[in-house]
């Protein structure tokens, strides 16, 4: 490039920034980015004025370098007090609230700016001290090539979050940046490459500047008081952070290299291998850790954001994971799916859930990565009152304040290390559940922000859960009506057979001795006898007796039952106890021996010809205890909890799934209960506990 032509480009920017400098100031520039802008504007006319004069040879070297720092420094200032200005303002009354709760003075949050621009005057003094000192050194090289980065980083957060009322604005500002900061960061780093600043690239800095200029004029029309009302994107400034992050950590090790290789002892060129090796794997280890993104995401939401989260965001997140089903990629049940949800929301590591059962209890159904005990807390239980009546997200944990942790708090979870919150899961004012959080990827505390987020996410999992449950009892009914319906076909079937048979006895009396009549009614006696056994062989004990219920003596029951099923599987062993001989319940005859036939029977199956089942009956004060052991096959905890008593529900190829279910319920309507304990391998053990009627008071 020539002469003339490289100093017309400096003196058209000098006079252009001089110009719109001037326009500016005697506009009236408000305090701020503003002002910041006129003096940036300044600084521009005066470094463009010093770098044509050095061409002629008139500007001492000093100036120069005085000009270049000065003129880096302000933009710099004037791009971070823009963004800066861009968050949310503060409440009138002298403070804001930052998101995790704490609330910011004005002062404080001036304070903080004013740290920011200091550190980038001390940065652009310490350039122009060792320019001084050591003329076109590597310091001051390096130090204007990361002010350049920097510059440019800046430019791209107000090019990607100016809002679309004043885009153009930020569009325009952003070029001009880009033309600006971009020739500076070619010459710096070729110079920083090469040892000195190319004059090609420096002569060609001058019209990159002036051609900014026409781009800040037009955006200093759209913007008078450069108040771009910015609306930075989260997921865009995370990553612009960690590439940020990431460029920083190679400049470092580059300069590590640098210094191995010409300024240590001796050249190290396996060193200078070694440290490469080491950069990249150490750089691939930062960026797949999740506690460094974790750690990455909590400062940019804390330095950038008024909140802590994206609502938008995240109630979007939250909404597509509970709301996925199989064919959507989330094969996870819904339980799963909603600790994760949960879990997001404060970076737990893990985490477990508790629901209501059908008895009251509330028993952890799923577990998400926790290592923790989880016991089963029954209805009562004081942590289950107090999450009840106050509703409040509980912080354990031992690492947390002792008084935070209620004392009916159960051992196994408070003297967990992994256990971090438990979260209530209320439907319509109703506790139905709890989520038990385990402690964050990245230190987080537990602040007004964390906690409107948990328990607004908590009411959506909740409202989830109730849905599933209700449609699982919906369902349930539609079985039940169905089965129903069957049953009033076969009532219907029962009475068309019954009618076949009265008119064979009103017929009998008149042509008993008629062969073909004999023939006819053995034939219609065949069919009806097939036709009731296929009849039964539908309902599966799934009729109920028509009988009042009476004192039933309870070893006669179950001696009849085990006599009815004696034929299947081996023969059951039985044992009563002498204080049960006569004990005597109120119910059903046929019923209740249908019931401890069909547990019989069961036991019988689960051996499968190898093993034993023994039944036992005893007295335990005013109640009477059943008990039918087998050493079979066993079944899962998870097995007993979600399919024994579902009705409907059989592992049968021939069975309707009926029988536990029925027998769970009759004994309950007795007064009862039932209880099963398994183990897969070992074998079952059905436990049935009855009130007593009278306790040997009959001969």
């Amino acid at each position: 490039m020539s002469h003339s032509l490289a100093l017309s480009g400096f003196l058209a920017t000098a006079l252009a920034c001089a110009a719109l400098a001037a326009l500016h100031a005697a506009r009236g520039a408000p305090p701020g980015a503003a002002r910041l802008f006129v003096a940036a504007l300044s600084a521009q006319a005066v470094w463009a004025a010093s770098a044509a004069a050095s061409h002629g040879g008139t500007a001492p070297t000093a100036i120069g370098a005085a000009a270049e720092s000065l003129r880096m420094a302000l933009w710099l200032a004037f791009l971070l007090t823009l963004l800066h200005e861009a968050a949310p303002a503060a409440p009138e009354g002298g403070s804001g609230v930052r998101r995790d709760g704490v609330g910011i003075p004005r002062a404080a949050a001036g304070t903080r700016r004013s740290l920011a621009l200091t550190l980038v005057t001390a940065g652009a003094a310490l350039a122009l001290l060792i320019d001084l000192l050591v003329p076109q050194g590597s310091g001051a090289l390096l130090l204007r090539t990361a002010g350049a980065v920097f510059g440019l980083f800046c430019i791209e957060q107000i090019w990607r979050a100016g809002t679309p009322r004043r885009r153009d604005g930020a569009a325009r500002l952003a070029a001009a940046g880009l033309l600006m900061f971009g020739a500076d960061l070619i010459l710096w780093s070729d110079a920083l490459m090469f040892g000195q600043p190319d004059p090609m690239l420096t002569d060609a800095r001058g019209w990159a500047s002036a051609l900014a200029v026409p781009l800040l004029a037009s955006a200093a029309a759209r913007q008078r008081d450069w108040r771009m009302a910015l609306g930075v994107s989260r997921r865009l400034l995370f990553q612009s952070a960690a590439l940020l992050t990431a460029g920083i950590f190679l400049m470092l090790m580059a300069a590590g290299g640098y210094w191995l290789r010409y300024a240590g002892p001796a050249p190290l060129d396996s060193a200078v291998t070694v440290l490469l090796f080491a950069t990249a794997i150490a750089l691939l280890a930062l960026l797949g850790s999740r506690s460094a993104r974790a750690r990455l995401r909590v400062t940019v939401a804390k330095h950038f954001f008024g909140y802590r989260y994206d609502y938008r965001e995240e109630w979007l997140r939250l909404t597509a994971l509970l709301s996925a089903g199989p064919d959507e990629g989330e094969p996870q049940p819904l339980g799963l799916r909603a600790l994760r949800a949960l879990g997001g929301l404060a970076d737990a590591r893990c985490g477990a859930l508790w629901l209501q059962d059908e008895a009251g209890a509330f028993v952890c159904t799923d577990n998400w990565r926790y290592p923790g005990a989880t016991p089963s807390l029954p209805a009562g239980h004081p942590l289950v009152s107090e999450l009840s009546r106050t509703q409040w997200i509980i912080e354990v944990g031992t690492r947390r304040p002792a008084t935070l942790v209620p004392s009916a708090l159960p051992a196994a979870i408070a003297d967990s290390g992994s256990a971090w919150l438990l979260v209530p899961l209320l439907l319509h004012e109703q506790l139905i559940g709890f989520a038990l959080l385990g402690e964050p990827v990245a230190p987080t505390p537990l602040d007004w922000e964390l906690r409107d987020a948990l328990k607004t996410a908590a009411h959506q999992v909740a409202s989830h859960l109730g849905e599933r449950r209700a449609v699982e009892a919906l369902v349930q009914a539609r079985q039940f009506e169905s089965f129903n319906r069957r049953s009033a076909f076969v009532a219907h079937d029962l009475k068309n057979l019954v009618s076949q048979l009265s008119l064979l006895l009103r017929n009998a009396p008149r042509h008993r001795g008629n062969p073909a009549f004999q023939a006819d009614m053995l034939d219609t006696v065949g069919h009806v006898q097939d036709r009731i056994q296929g009849l039964l062989r539908q309902l599966d004990d799934g009729s109920r007796p028509l009988e009042q219920a009476s004192a039933v003596p309870l070893a006669e029951a179950v001696d009849a039952a085990v006599r009815q099923r004696g034929g299947r599987g081996p023969q059951p062993t039985v044992s009563v106890d002498a204080d049960a001989q006569r004990a005597m319940v109120i119910a059903h005859r046929d019923r209740l021996e249908r019931v401890i036939g069909h547990l019989v029977k069961n036991a019988g199956e689960a051996v499968d010809g190898q093993g034993s089942v023994s039944v036992r009956l005893c007295a335990e004060g005013e109640l009477a205890r059943l008990e039918v052991a087998d050493t079979g096959r066993g079944m899962s905890e998870r097995f007993i909890r979600e399919q024994l008593f579902r009705p409907f529900n059989s592992t049968k190829p021939d069975g309707m799934g009926i029988g536990s279910f029925e027998s769970r319920e009759y004994i309950r309507e007795l007064g009862g209960s039932l209880e099963v304990d398994s183990q897969e391998g070992r074998g079952t053990v059905f436990r049935v506990r009855l009130p007593l009627a009278t306790l040997g008071a009959q001969g």
